[in-house]
């Protein structure tokens, strides 16, 4: 299986077919720091909004579904069993011992209090093992949807930029906002010519792990056979072989950087230029109301 074509995830995928491809990337820049800066000090509606908006977008982007349904369903399972243990780790799990504090103190909470606790499951004993109690409270149960759409906002919405966007255009956009810094006399380009070096440098380790799969099933290594212990030592092994093989591409990247004796950094020349169209017009038009609608709403139910 081709890991890179198969998992196209932040690369960029050409194609004309998505209406997101038109967009200026000036104005797909700032619809990424909405969805990565909103949800800061935001409550779960907003941030369950904020997913369910993205889940939109990528549907009807009219981007083909080979090209990002694999991505979005790892992405959902990781990002949903991180949110169930962080329920598990947040919500109130009882001692088998006694309690050195009066449980009667919590007797104190009004009566229009919302309730503690979503779910309580009490304690069973089946034979000699007792399990239980077991409380799921509101606080825990919301940091589980913090956490999981954290996850899922801020990987996913990133990652369509850059399957959409040309790493060339995304830099010339950062160049574009980061202009008046120039004055101060930062080093701008430099650091936005590493930045595209580091977008062009994913596929590259995409490739380098997918090489490292290959040998291994090459190999046929049966884990059984091998035991915990040299499984271990294998995984290790495995792992030091692809941050070696990761490290001796950076290597040859430098050593061509510096063969070349004065390197000219002319951001402006990494912009694509694109026919202006009234598709475009009325795209780019939509996608600035789209950033006022959501700053305002961010207002009204993004509050905790």
């Amino acid at each position: 299986m081709n890991i890179i074509t198969k998992f196209s995830i932040g690369q960029y995928v050409d194609g004309n077919r998505s209406w997101l491809r038109i967009i200026d990337s000036r104005l797909k820049i700032i619809l990424v720091f909405i969805f990565l800066i909103t949800p800061i000090w935001a409550g779960p509606v907003w941030r369950l909004g904020l997913v369910v908006s993205l889940l939109l977008i990528t549907f009807l982007s009219l981007l083909p579904a080979r090209v990002w349904w694999r991505s979005v369903l790892i992405l959902s399972i990781l990002s949903l069993l991180i949110g169930f243990l962080s329920i598990l780790a947040s919500s109130d799990i009882h001692s088998l011992e006694s309690s050195l504090r009066d449980p009667n103190e919590l007797n104190v909470i009004l009566a229009s209090h919302e309730k503690w606790n979503i779910l309580e499951i009490p304690s069973k004993k089946i034979g000699f093992i007792s399990f239980g109690s077991y409380d799921l409270s509101r606080k825990g149960f919301e940091l589980g949807i913090k956490t999981s759409t954290l996850i899922f906002t801020v990987i996913h919405s990133v990652n369509l930029m850059l399957l959409t966007t040309p790493q060339e255009n995304i830099v010339w956009a950062l160049s574009w906002f980061l202009n008046p810094v120039r004055k101060i006399g930062l080093p701008i380009d430099k650091w936005l010519f590493q930045l595209l070096i580091a977008l062009r440098f994913i596929p590259l380790v995409q490739e380098e792990f997918q090489n490292l799969v290959k040998s291994v099933s090459v190999r046929s290594i049966n884990v059984r056979h091998l035991g915990l212990k040299k499984s271990i030592n294998v995984l290790i092994t495995l792992v030091e072989r692809l941050f070696l093989n990761i490290f001796l591409r950076i290597e040859q990247g430098a050593d061509a950087l510096l063969s070349k004796k004065k390197i000219l950094i002319k951001t402006n020349r990494f912009r694509t230029f694109q026919k202006t169209t009234f598709l475009t017009f009325i795209v780019n038009t939509l996608s600035i109301c789209f950033i006022g609608i959501a700053i305002f709403l961010r207002k009204l139910y993004g509050a905790l």
